[in-house]
């Protein structure tokens, strides 16, 4: 008989059942992907900033929730993400003020020490489920590259051999989610950097429909196609998160005001019917 997985190697619906009993904390789950950070980030080089204080203060509250009878319906309650550098997060307080948040880079060094006064559509989404954010995670510099080996602060390599590049634009993020540094993570994908990723660091990875989730506060590449998605370990944690991403957005001109799905509960794993095209 197989040994369980470390915690940090499981999927987010194996780690929210586990919350939801009550048989681990956030906590618990945020120290394990800290852990994994402090132990591979390094040699990895998947994060640019990482906010332990204010990661491990989340974790509490979510647990101070789940103990107030807050989670069945909150998937995301509680669990430890990362947010690729190509989004913005709230760093200077309402006086303008650095207040111990996040900076955002893009990956280079033409936006080293940046702070935000606002937050991306995504850091507030993520936010309002519940979500831990452990830091900001590595990418090819203004997304515009495709092995990650691009980024003004170094090259990620690919968890599964150091030798080999993880992907890009995203590949900070998928690296960090294969390595065991976070349950997931956010990227974006214009002509591939999502899934491209996904696909050489052994996880899953999807690139929205356009206009299903908000670009308001993403570092902009090419406007007519970027799209920012989930980077996860299985198809049922992206459907998890794709569903906390999307919504309109009137920030954003190109969001569409459509009902946001349930997207896991269309896995059934029945294919019979499915029409696929494929051009010549």
């Amino acid at each position: 008989m197989s040994a369980p997985l470390p915690l940090a190697d499981r999927t987010i619906s194996e780690v929210g059942e586990l919350l939801r009993r009550r048989e681990v904390s956030s906590r618990d789950l945020t120290q394990a992907c800290l852990g994994r950070i402090a132990r591979d980030g390094e040699r990895l080089n998947t994060f640019l900033a990482v906010g332990e204080e204010r990661a491990l203060a989340a974790a509490d509250a979510a647990d101070d929730a789940f103990s107030s009878g807050e989670g069945a319906d909150r998937p995301l309650l509680g669990i430890p993400y990362a947010l690729k550098d190509i989004f913005v997060t709230r760093a200077l307080d309402d006086d303008g003020q650095p207040d111990g948040g996040l900076p955002t880079t893009a990956g280079s060094r033409i936006l080293e020490g940046y702070r935000s006064a606002y937050a991306s559509d995504a850091e507030e989404r993520l936010a309002v489920a519940g979500a831990v954010l452990l830091g900001k995670t590595n990418l090819d510099e203004f997304a515009m590259g495709s092995s990650n080996e691009n980024s003004a602060y170094g090259p990620v390599h690919n968890p599964w051999d150091d030798s080999t590049v993880p992907g890009g634009s995203s590949g900070g993020s998928a690296a960090a989610v294969a390595a065991g540094q976070a349950f997931f993570a956010t990227g974006t994908d214009t002509g591939g950097s999502i899934r491209q990723p996904a696909s050489l660091s052994g996880i899953v990875g999807l690139k929205p429909t356009y206009g299903r989730v908000s670009r308001y506060g993403m570092v902009a590449f090419a406007s007519s196609l970027d799209q920012c998605g989930p980077l996860v370990r299985s198809v049922s944690d992206a459907a998890t998160v794709l569903r906390a991403l999307a919504g309109h957005d009137r920030r954003d001109s190109t969001s569409v005001d459509v009902p946001v799905a349930d997207y896991a509960a269309a896995l059934t794993g029945q294919v019979r019917g499915l029409r696929l095209g494929v051009p010549r």
